[in-house]
């Protein structure tokens, strides 16, 4: 991978109700409503040659030349990105958003990461080439990261799709690079050292884009980076001169990511997250980062959603595939807590269900995560979806080489009369990701490489991949407009966060720090 080591696709094939309306309990929706979401619309599919697909990539140079990617001036009509904020938290539990805001003012990488609504309006009126992708919506470099295949080998990927949305690659592309940008600066790296970082992530993209146009496409839907193939491909390159200290900083971080995900499973979570009670386990309070539904409720209100979990527990598992399905009702949930994750996404509702199997040592921990609408939807339109949990599912399915066995979606009313959507995953299932603190340009142009690699890995599968790299073409007109666009909104992230900070200030916004 260092210097000019190529980043390789590893190929492997897999084998082969009725509503309550009592007041203060989760109301499940009425059949009809989900069985209208789960129908796919049929769509006429446009089958192009490698000649035409090709000939229209190359027609949108002329529409969008690359060099007018460079840059970034606001508008005068830009919105208060403070209010911006504020409007998200409109819809969030109100009681967390100070935490939200406490962690975004920490500083200007901590404020970019929960920031994908204001960079989306700000991508808006951006150029771009007409050539849409399924986007992540929310591609910095803190969203990529490694987990569990279900064959059980470690792979790296994108591991956030909250935002995910048929959109321009180039604003996902844009949304790495920046984040590489805000990271360098606060790791302290040299201005040509961050746009070497920049370039890479970049380039990598182009290539690889390059190299999958030529692929059979199966081969690009089954292609993944595997993370211990990843670290024996660092160990047996030469490390660039002067660079020996940096190349043992990045395998002994790269083997601990391997080990601390390896360890990440449903029987740590059992150990760190539960205590016994009466001879069984229950998750154990940590408020308000971990509050037990039974300490949110009243013991009325708590029988009520007792017999509620049922139901949306049946809800979720008829979404799975019939093996999936079977593999769940093998399980039953014990206990439910609400669990504050992220920085952008504090405030939204997301739950962890504590699920036994066999007996108490046999624990499945599931999480329960709000899905809300896109922040590209303002600015895109709305989802094909009704149900923004599908949303996420069916981009996240789309998008990563290999997927949450157990990823689903469900709909919920909850104590306020309110409909909304979840999605769900496993909360731990070998999830790993790169420690951010104290990295070296080094180490960070290896992980920009990777992140690179896997988006236009992701891009080409939901996309155009061919017309994307006639695009693109083989120069760095591209990579040297993105590095020109990734430095200039990184000085426009650190005005919004000096926004932030004043709002914290005055009074204005309530933030919660170090939580």
């Amino acid at each position: 991978m260092p210097g000019t080591q190529k980043l390789g696709p590893s190929v492997q094939r897999p084998a082969t109700s009725t509503p309550s309306t009592r007041p203060g309990t989760l109301r499940i929706p009425a059949t009809a409503r989900l069985e209208r979401d789960a129908q796919a619309r049929p769509r006429v599919v446009p089958h192009l040659s490698v000649a035409e697909r090709v000939a229209r990539g190359k027609a949108a140079r002329a529409e969008t030349p690359r060099s007018s990617h460079a840059g970034w001036r606001p508008s005068d009509l830009r919105p208060d990105p403070v209010a911006l904020l504020e409007e998200q938290g409109d819809t969030r539990v109100q009681e967390l958003l100070p935490i939200r805001y406490g962690r975004m003012v920490f500083s200007p990488f901590a404020f970019f990461r929960g920031a994908a609504a204001i960079m989306a309006a700000d991508l808006a009126p951006t150029p771009r080439s007409g050539l849409i992708v399924q986007a992540c919506g929310d591609a910095h470099l803190a969203n990529f990261g490694a987990f569990l295949s279900p064959e059980r080998r470690l792979v790296f990927d994108i591991n956030d799709f909250d935002e995910t949305l048929p959109g321009p690659w180039e604003w996902d592309l844009k949304r790495l690079a920046a984040s590489l940008e805000v990271a360098g600066r606060n790791a302290g790296f040299e201005a040509a050292a961050r746009r070497d970082v920049v370039m890479t992530a970049v380039r990598e993209y182009r290539d690889t884009m390059a190299r999958f146009a030529e692929q059979h496409t199966m081969d690009v839907w089954y292609a993944n980076l595997d993370v211990e193939a990843i670290l024996a491909q660092v160990r047996e390159a030469k490390a660039p001169k002067g660079k020996g200290e940096q190349q043992r900083r990045v395998l002994a971080r790269t083997q601990k990511l391997i080990d601390k995900a390896r360890s990440k499973h449903s029987l740590r979570a059992l150990d760190k997250l539960t205590r016994m009670v009466d001879g069984a386990p229950r998750i154990k309070a940590d408020p308000p980062l971990l509050v037990p539904l039974s300490d949110l409720l009243s013991d009325e209100q708590a029988r009520d959603i007792q017999k509620a979990l049922l139901s949306i527990f049946r809800r979720y598992r008829s979404t799975l595939p019939d093996d999936r399905r079977h593999l769940l009702e093998q399980y039953r949930i014990v206990d439910v807590a609400r669990k504050v994750v992220g920085v952008g996404s504090v405030g939204t509702r997301a739950w962890i269900a504590l699920c036994l199997g066999r007996d108490g040592g046999d624990p499945l921990f599931l999480q329960f995560k709000e899905a809300q609408p896109s922040v590209l939807e303002a600015h895109l339109g709305r989802s094909r979806y009704a149900n923004h949990g599908r949303r996420v599912v069916e981009g996240q399915q789309l998008m990563q080489a290999a997927g949450d066995i157990m990823l689903g979606w469900t709909r919920i009313s909850g104590f306020d009369g309110e409909q909304r959507d979840f999605y769900v995953r496993q909360l731990w299932d070998g999830k790993g990701s790169v420690d951010l603190e104290d990295p070296t340009p080094h180490g960070t142009g290896i992980y920009a490489k990777m992140c690179g690699w896997t988006l236009a890995r992701a891009h080409a599968r939901s996309g155009d991949g061919i017309a994307i790299a006639a695009y693109l073409g083989t120069g760095d007109s591209f990579p040297r407009a993105v590095a020109d666009f990734a430095a200039a909104y990184a000085d426009q992230n650190e005005r919004d966060h000096e926004e932030l900070a004043k709002a914290v200030e005055s009074g204005r916004i309530a933030a919660e720090r170090g939580v």
